[in-house]
């Protein structure tokens, strides 16, 4: 798994305009939480398809950007998250251990 590292506002602008052609995908990840571990465990795990792009939001490192995500797509936020970004709005969200890499391809109607 690829990992794009989310570390500040411009990037997400590229996010959501990049929505519109390719499916995004944000995982907003807490360093200190174990739940957030096996997550991102399990989609690193997992084999990343052509045509979605990856991004990795250290929650600890960058609080004011996570809060800029949940507010951008109208998502309450949660620890850990997936959001699905497509056309510029939020599609899909999970968090915790509904987090599953299958889901989120079906979602984003792409195949592994």
């Amino acid at each position: 798994m690829k990992w794009n590292h989310l570390t500040n506002e411009t990037q997400l602008e590229a996010i959501q305009e990049r929505s519109a052609t390719v499916p995004q995908v944000i995982f907003k990840h807490s360093t200190r939480c174990s739940v957030s571990m096996v997550a991102l465990g399990r989609l690193g795990r997992s084999q990343a398809p052509d045509g979605v792009d990856f991004h990795l939001l250290d929650l600890l490192q960058y609080r004011d950007l996570s809060g800029k995500v949940a507010e951008a797509f109208a998502v309450q936020h949660q620890s850990p998250q997936v959001l699905l970004i497509q056309n510029g709005t939020c599609t899909y969200h999970e968090s915790h251990f509904g987090i599953e890499m299958p889901v989120i391809l079906d979602k984003a109607k792409v195949t592994a």
